[in-house]
């Protein structure tokens, strides 16, 4: 499995020689759209930020601009007839369950799947967000969130620890993701519960005025 793995990992290495950053990105806007190619954006910033340190900015932007746009490429795929998809593939139960989470939780419905690591189903995710309309700046500030959060992560550690940051990424990367979750998810539930509060509040205050 690591021979399979050395030989993908040194193909899109090669490609990236005559491109350079614009192999990130591409690779990346395949890998969030229509092609699987699962943790090869990983490897190849670790990959080239060892390599060339000064580029590593460069490459991160790069990927994470790739990420972006191919997942606005799949997003869109869901606002055009996404509904026809979901419900060959879903009971409308639980379609209407998503779209609830989506309806209430919005922004982080995208920004906690694109921040886990793999084998998280994050396309489903942005599929669902296209069929339930979610606004396209907040998508695509959740995507860059989320995925500029990886991989300069990843671009960072491989300029500070070099080839020690595969390991380290492979090792700690799902215990960093879940930390970052949960703080997301504390985050939000402060936010609603604020924003639940304050609501009932100004009722509370209007009703009052009405007396």
């Amino acid at each position: 499995m690591k021979a399979i793995a050395l030989k993908i990992q040194n193909y899109f290495l090669a490609l990236t020689s005559p491109l350079g950053g614009g192999a990130l990105f591409l690779i990346a806007f395949f890998d969030s759209s229509f092609l699987s190619l699962p943790e090869v954006n990983d490897v190849l910033i670790i990959a080239l930020s060892i390599k060339d340190p000064d580029k590593m900015l460069y490459y991160c932007t790069m990927t994470t601009a790739g990420s972006i746009l191919g997942c606005l490429a799949l997003f869109s795929v869901g606002r055009k007839g996404g509904q026809v998809l979901l419900r060959k593939r879903f009971a409308e139960d639980k379609i209407q369950k998503v779209a609830r989470w989506y309806s209430r939780y919005g922004v982080f419905a995208v920004m906690i799947p694109s921040i886990l690591p793999p084998p998280t189903p994050f396309k489903i995710f942005v599929l669902f967000a296209g069929v339930f309309r979610i606004s396209i700046g907040k998508f695509v500030f959740a995507i860059a969130l989320g995925r500029g959060f990886r991989y300069f992560l990843e671009g960072f550690l491989a300029v500070k620890y070099g080839e020690a940051a595969k390991d380290y990424m492979h090792q700690n990367y799902p215990y960093i993701a879940l930390s970052v979750v949960a703080v997301l998810v504390i985050s939000a539930a402060a936010f609603f519960l604020f924003r639940r509060h304050r609501a009932a509040k100004l009722r509370a205050s209007s009703a009052q005025r009405a007396h």
